[in-house]
């Protein structure tokens, strides 16, 4: 009977361990005074995103702050779409943009855990196409008059190094210098329908001059949709099915994908917008946007589905996103799943930048504060964040083992101040 009895209960701590995650609840709830948070001060972050619905500054948000492990505020305000009558709830889903790149960033350093690149390896060394690159220089006269462009031969390879700290040189489509280059050559920035595959983009990228010689100046672009590519060759995967297998589904994150399947389309957040009066509307299904940097809002959804974009391509839900934050902030492990060493995660939250990037610090993936005086708001030296296109953010404090992940999805942001404001309310909670 005592045998019977265990068997039944290693059974049953199994089932319980391998449970999905239900959606809203990813992190085990508890009271905000037992993890030294103040309700009451919390409840500020939903006045404010209450006002921001009330002046009709955005549809929507789900905001959720978690402290030693446990989810300690989570709130869904307004509406998730608003034609059509729909409730914002916390299982929305949400298109992500750059909160991509830090997970795509992960993917990168578990390779580089596993021995297959060292990060001062050229990229060239796995992706040919990269040997040789150009830098597009402006070359000024004698009287400071006139000045021509000319392309030069890089002073150095693009390293792995320079592609995770946004140093290599490679740009985005609003660059003024090589935005249009980039449009006429069919190249991506992932918000928008292509038929290209991530192979097929990347070799079009690397054809093209860089901005700036590769580890001299900070400027944030295409790099990680180069490392979502690097990832394809070194683990021999396509980088969806890597970070399905690898990241997603070892945390759980049940809705944190590429392309949604059609029975999730109706959990996506619509996009909305300050028209010129400053009035919102929801934006259209076709191409928005003029010049180089037009975009879409329907490409989880509608097209060809065959670009994984690492720097901008994913959608998620606020309980996904913070499964994701608590395994960074537990030094790479979450629920006895280890995707990093400790000391990997220290590497990616240092600051490796320097003076290339005066306002703020930059990691392996992620936006770092190196001090309180440079970051001049509520924050703690050392917490990282970054956040998306769409308005979404993320920070993540190991200081005060606290994390926030409060998710919109508007465009322009117009006069929004929520993600602005976000972490200095999360911070301002903390009682004990």
């Amino acid at each position: 009977m005592v045998r019977s009895k265990c068997a039944f209960l290693y059974v049953l701590t199994i089932l319980i361990a391998l449970a999905p995650v239900a959606s809203g609840q990813g992190l085990p709830k508890a009271s905000p005074k037992s993890v030294g948070l103040s309700q009451e001060r919390l409840n500020r972050i939903t006045t404010l995103m209450q006002k921001h619905v009330d002046d009709g500054l955005l549809a929507g948000a789900v905001a959720l702050v978690a402290r030693d492990g446990k989810m300690a505020y989570l709130k869904s305000v307004g509406m998730q779409d608003k034609e059509k009558g729909v409730e914002m709830k916390p299982d929305a889903i949400f298109r992500i943009a750059s909160m991509s790149k830090p997970i795509t960033s992960v993917a990168v350093m578990m390779l580089y855990e596993e021995g297959r690149f060292r990060l001062s390896d050229p990229v060239s060394k796995y992706l040919p196409e990269f040997k040789a690159p150009k830098v597009l220089v402006v070359d000024s006269a004698a009287d400071k008059k006139t000045s021509a462009e000319q392309l030069v031969p890089a002073k150095r390879e693009i390293t792995i190094r320079h592609l995770l700290t946004h140093t290599s040189g490679l740009t985005y489509h609003w660059d003024a210098r090589v935005g249009a280059k980039y449009q006429e050559a069919g190249i991506t920035h992932g918000l928008i329908q292509t038929d290209d595959l991530l192979a097929d983009g990347i070799k079009k990228l690397a054809q093209l001059p860089l901005v700036h010689q590769p580890g001299e100046a900070w400027n944030y672009g295409l790099s990680t949709d180069v490392l979502g590519r690097l990832v394809e060759v070194v683990s021999g995967m396509s980088f969806d099915e890597f970070l399905r297998k690898r990241i997603f589904e070892p945390l759980r994150m049940n809705d944190t994908c590429f392309y949604l399947p059609d029975n999730k389309v109706s959990r996506l957040a619509a996009v909305y917008g300050p028209d010129p009066n400053g009035t919102l509307k929801r934006l259209g299904n076709g191409v928005l946007g003029e010049g180089a940097m037009r975009i879409t809002v329907t490409y989880l959804y509608e097209g060809p589905k065959r670009y994984f974009s690492g720097g901008g391509g994913l959608c998620s839900t606020v309980s996904d996103y913070t499964r994701f934050c608590q395994m960074m902030l537990n030094g790479g492990e979450l629920d006895g799943v280890r995707l990093l060493s400790r000391k990997t995660v220290e590497l990616m939250t240092a600051d490796h930048v320097g003076d290339l990037n005066p306002g703020s610090g930059f990691g392996l993936g992620f936006g770092v504060t190196r001090s309180l005086r440079e970051a001049g708001e509520l924050t703690s030296a050392g917490a990282y964040r970054w956040g998306g296109f769409w308005y979404t953010t993320f920070f993540i404090d190991p200081a005060e083992k606290l994390l926030g992940v409060c998710l919109v999805q508007l465009h322009p942001s117009g006069k929004a101040t929520l993600n602005d404001k976000f972490e200095a309310l999360a911070h301002q909670a903390i009682v004990n």
